[in-house]
């Protein structure tokens, strides 16, 4: 005799959180205050990349290390955008993925803050390069807030005993 059992959830309708969708793709993640963040920080990285990429510059060595880390940290942030939608993040439970993008938006932030002075000091009054080095600084702040949003969810919901 096989008994077959359902479960209600009542909490769900209620609340103004929007809840996990079932299955592969998580589609409530672009919409979290996460994913706008990892949006905004690629689209930052995007219009650095191209204010100084177009623009006309003397020190090759100062602007090529700004191009580097804009494209790199971007197709880094992406990545991480596709493990939080498509929840990769649930198949590879070797690695705790917070404190991996709390490490990685650590870096991230350094290098960034030191490649967007370096494109300031050394724009010349050219005002793609300025633009650039502004919207690296952007990303520099974007970061420093998805860095604080990694560490909260690493470090608090360890200390409350929370699971995620």
């Amino acid at each position: 005799m096989a008994r077959n059992v359902t479960v209600i959830r009542t909490t769900a309708s209620s609340s103004n959180v929007p809840q996990p969708s079932p299955g592969l793709f998580d589609t409530g993640y672009a919409r979290s205050y996460s994913g706008m963040l990892k949006g905004a920080e690629m689209l930052s990285l995007l219009i650095g990349f191209l204010c100084v990429r177009f623009s006309i510059w003397t020190d090759y060595s100062a602007y090529n290390y700004f191009e580097v880390v804009t494209v790199c940290f971007m197709i880094l942030i992406f990545i991480f955008y596709v493990i939080n939608v498509f929840r990769i993040y649930r198949m590879l439970t070797c690695i705790s993925w917070p404190l991996a993008e709390l490490l990685h938006y650590a870096i991230c932030t350094f290098l960034l803050f030191i490649a967007s002075i370096v494109a300031a000091v050394k724009s010349y009054t050219i005002a793609g390069l300025i633009v650039g080095s502004v919207f690296g600084f952007i990303a520099t702040l974007l970061c420093v807030m998805d860095m604080w949003l990694s560490y909260k969810i690493s470090f608090t919901a360890q200390s409350t005993g929370a699971t995620l």
